[in-house]
This record gives structure tokens, C-alpha cells and sequence, in this order.
């Protein structure tokens, strides 16, 4: 059974004023599966067109309620992307698929657009990220009341798909519900020196939990990239989103919706490269860093870490 034919609507979302799909594809991409999620959900496709000409053929496009991108290995014009968070601020939903190595160009470029990116995303991922597209763009000022009880659904169907996808859902809500990664208050007396060998022994102990467990259970990555990223800070490296996401241990896309949410958490600052825009670099906040430290601090008076 098809995730789409798996996942399916009872009735079909109703968009206000009918503000159809708009699907872009690389060459050689099959967005079938996009098609059927689309049209599953009662959603007109206003167009599909070739990843080349996409830029001009969204100015053509009078509105639009979901925009879904394909690129496969192929990297999106500057235009391209420039015309999505355009877009995605002005209310339009945005998701695009990308290579593992568009990471760092794709993520600095749509950073500030809210645009869902996932990476090789398999047909749960998809699927996710369709109902949180959709939900989004569902929003009460936005629709009728037959669009408003679909919304309610979308959001119900989120939370399921989300749970089989690792947290993709769950990551995607608001940031400062009970849950979310919220830095305490607290504050720290001196910051205590750390030896950035006991970091790596730390980091190593961890990764050895894969000889005797599926990864699966371990889904969320905030502890490991709090440490790479602690790890970073006392070597005095920059690291950039794409190996971020490796040291995660988790699907790229799980790891980049993590990154967000723990930049919007507090957690994280990312920072532009100034020898290359087009890459994005993550480090720990003053507040995480300290927090770091004096967790490391504390135990190895404790436990002799």
C-alpha cells in the first residue's frame, strides 16, 4: 500500500479561494508520489514545470497554497529559492527535497523562509512534511469552516505520521510548548575549564550503544550535537550545518528540523560564513556553552568522568 493511499483524506481539503499546488521537478525526477499526496487531498494543481525554468514560471503563478521542489542532485538557482522564501513569508508553504550535498548552500539560502527541507526523505518523511505543509496553510484566517475542520484532521494526521517519522512532526509546532528544548534560567558562577579529550570520551561511549541497539530508539539528537558542538568550541573548529547533521547520528532531515528548533530554543547560533555565503555555520550559545561546562564539571566530581 502507497503512503499516499495509506494516509488518505475522508473529504478534501478545501483551500480559501482555491489557492492550488505548484510542483517543480529536476530532470529525471518522479514526483508521482507528490502528485498522488496532492491530489489525494483534494488539492488542484495549478502546475508542474522543470527545475530550470521554475523561477520565471512562479512569476507567471497568481497565488499559490503549497509549493513543492524536487531537486534531486541538482542545485536550485539563487532566483529560485530568492522567489520561495519570498513566498513562504507571505503565507505559501514550501517544501523542498535536496541531495546531502545541497545542505549547506540550500539551508543558509532558506533560512529565513520557513521552507520544510528534507533530505532523501523517504515516503513516511514525505508524508509528514505534506500534512505539516498543508496544516500550515490551513490557517483559521485563511479558510472556510470546511477548510478549518480539515486543518483539525491535517493536524491529527501530523502528530501520527510524525511519531513513525522520529519527532519530524513534533519538531515542526510551536517551539515554546510544554516539551520543546527551552534553555532554564539559571545562572552560572565561573565557567569551569574543560580538557576536550573527556568530551571525545564521551562522545565515543555513546557511539558504542550502537553494538547493542537499534539507533531507531535513540531518535532525537540534541545531546549528541550539544556534544560535537561543545567538542567544536574547545578545539576552536567551525562546523557547518551539512556535519552537524552527520554528527547527529539521525536522518538529515530529522537533524536539520532539531538544528532549528534548537536555535529557536536558545540552544545554538548560526553563523554566516564570511568567505562563503552560501554556507551556514552552528555553534553552541553563551548560555549552552556554560550550561556544557558545568554539567562536564559537575560529573566528573561526581562520577570521575
Amino acid at each position: 500500500m502507497r503512503v499516499s493511499e495509506r494516509f488518505s483524506f475522508v473529504e478534501p481539503v478545501t483551500y480559501d479561494g482555491g489557492r492550488p499546488a505548484f510542483l517543480i521537478g529536476a530532470d529525471g525526477r518522479d514526483l508521482s508520489e507528490v502528485v498522488a499526496l496532492v491530489s489525494g487531498a483534494g488539492i488542484r494543481i495549478a502546475a508542474t514545470c522543470r527545475l530550470e525554468n521554475a523561477a520565471e514560471r512562479l512569476d507567471l503563478q497568481a497565488s499559490s497554497g503549497l509549493i513543492w521542489i524536487d531537486c534531486g542532485m541538482e542545485s536550485p538557482s539563487d532566483a529560485l529559492l530568492e522567489r520561495v522564501v519570498r513566498l513562504a513569508n507571505g503565507g505559501t508553504s514550501a517544501v523542498i527535497e535536496i541531495a546531502p550535498s545541497l545542505i549547506d548552500r540550500i539551508d543558509a539560502a532558506l533560512a529565513d523562509g520557513g521552507v520544510q527541507i528534507l533530505v532523501e526523505p523517504q515516503a513516511v518523511e514525505r508524508a509528514a512534511a505534506f500534512s505539516l505543509a498543508i496544516a500550515g496553510a490551513l490557517e483559521p484566517a485563511r479558510v472556510s469552516d470546511v477548510g478549518r475542520d480539515n486543518a483539525v484532521r491535517l493536524r491529527q494526521l501530523s502528530d501520527e505520521v510524525g511519531r513513525i517519522a522520529a519527532s519530524l512532526a513534533r519538531l515542526s509546532t510551536v517551539p515554546d510548548r510544554v516539551g520543546s528544548p527551552v534553555m532554564p534560567k539559571r545562572e552560572f558562577g565561573e565557567v569551569p575549564q574543560l580538557d576536550g579529550e573527556k568530551v571525545r570520551a564521551v562522545i565515543r561511549a555513546r557511539r558504542l550503544r550502537s553494538r547493542y541497539f537499534s539507533e531507531d530508539i535513540f531518535a532525537d539528537p540534541a545531546w549528541d550535537m550539544l556534544l560535537d558542538l561543545l567538542q567544536a568550541e574547545i578545539a576552536q573548529h567551525r562546523v557547518p550545518v551539512s556535519s552537524l547533521c552527520i554528527a547527529a547520528a539521525v536522518p538529515a532531515t530529522t537533524a536539520l528540523r532539531w538544528i532549528r528548533t534548537m536555535t529557536d530554543a536558545g540552544l545554538f547560533r548560526r553563523r554566516a560564513d564570511p568567505h562563503d555565503g552560501r554556507r551556514i555555520f552552528v555553534e553552541l550559545s553563551p548560555s549552552a556553552s556554560a550550561a556544557m561546562r558545568q554539567y562536564f564539571a559537575e560529573a566528573i566530581e561526581v562520577v570521575g568522568l
